[in-house]
């Protein structure tokens, strides 16, 4: 990405706490009108860099830009964003319309003007007809989409969401994620979102950034970091995947035929530059990748069904292979397949794959 592309520009960004290095050294961009997330476990840096876009945090040292300013020196009062917290901090003596127009208070507005933009806001956010309410009236869904209008009513560049849907319930959570990226969408500014949830990261996002130990490990559009992850680390933390060592035994014109020990072989339309016959390469292979038969099939391998667990849609199978360490998850679509269902834990099972499913990982 070019500088003129990139609006939000983290330039080897890093932040100590005392002897604790929080975040490393991180270099990013962010475009404007995205939807970017920053995806990673509890305590890989997330919010400490969200923090310090909204200049909650200083950075120990590199710069942060948002559209070409530098933004190092600048207040949290005086930045072109606004933060969405989890707990929404939403003040209880208030009704929904003072709630949102609160930040109005500092500006030179009418009282006409100012309630325009609050039943504007409302309207946004689907509350219209809502603004004499009470907070404690007030469901947690329609308590977020309060704290979301308040944070948009200054018209900020940029929206910064630290876990906003986590205190939802299931449901409700993913209610609210096509709603927010409905509203998203709808204004167009930029949004940075935090989450430790893969699948909330995946609906909502325009790209991801893949984050574990205060760095950022990978980024990528949704389709890419689960289609395409460059290490373990990655694939491990997007959905479910099965992994495995494939030695190289020959390559020829860009085609490698890899060994899979008791699983046979694979060839696959990868150069693999650098490696040699003999050396291994790590591959992954996503469960819906595999193919689970109740019959023996040319070019399949024999295992044991060990559990199966059913998932409305789908259902998942482990499944153990003698002369392979680890289990293989393989999931397939329940219409139409009662027969796969009724298997027994303990019947022999066989896989099938694609060569060009398995993905070639970096060495760790």
């Amino acid at each position: 990405m070019t500088a003129a592309q990139s609006y939000i520009t983290i330039r080897n960004v890093g932040k100590n706490f005392g002897d604790f290095e929080a975040i490393e050294s991180i270099t990013m961009d962010i475009r404007e009108g995205e939807f970017f997330s920053l995806l990673g476990a509890s305590g890989c840096g997330k919010t400490t860099l969200l923090r310090m876009l909204g200049g909650f945090e200083t950075p120990t040292r590199g710069e942060i830009l948002i559209d070409g300013q530098a933004m190092n020196d600048v207040p949290p009062f005086e930045r072109p964003v606004n933060m969405v917290f989890q707990n929404y901090a939403i003040f209880p003596h208030m009704n929904v319309r003072d709630n949102i127009g609160y930040g109005l208070r500092k500006l030179k507005l009418s009282r006409t003007q100012r309630n325009d933009m609050v039943e504007e806001m409302l309207d946004l956010v689907q509350l219209g007809g809502y603004g004499d309410r009470k907070s404690d009236e007030l469901s947690g869904g329609q308590r977020q989409r309060i704290a979301l209008a308040r944070a948009l009513i200054l018209k900020p560049k940029v929206l910064l969401l630290d876990e906003p849907l986590g205190a939802l319930d299931k449901q409700l959570r993913e209610q609210m994620q096509i709603e927010l990226r409905r509203l998203q969408r709808t204004i167009g500014i930029t949004f940075v979102f935090v989450t430790h949830d893969q699948e909330e990261a995946l609906t909502l996002s325009d790209r991801i950034a893949v984050m574990s130990g205060g760095q950022v490990l990978q980024v990528d559009t949704p389709d890419g970091l689960y289609e395409r992850p460059r290490t373990r680390q990655v694939a491990s933390f997007i959905g479910t995947m099965n992994f495995l060592e494939g030695k190289v035994l020959s390559r020829v014109n860009g085609h490698a035929t890899l060994g899979l020990s008791a699983l046979g072989e694979i060839i696959m339309d990868a150069p693999l530059p650098g490696l040699s016959a003999g050396q291994s390469v790590p591959l992954a292979i996503r469960p819906e990748k595999i193919e689970l038969l109740k019959e023996p099939s040319e070019g399949a391998v024999q295992g044991a069904l060990e559990l199966k667990t059913y998932h409305g849609e789908r259902s998942y199978y482990q499944v153990r292979v003698e002369g392979h360490d680890e289990l293989f998850s393989v999931s397939t679509q329940n219409a139409g397949r009662a027969k796969l269902r009724a298997l027994e834990e303990g019947a022999p099972v066989w896989m099938k794959w694609h060569d060009d499913a398995f993905i070639v990982l970096d060495k760790d």
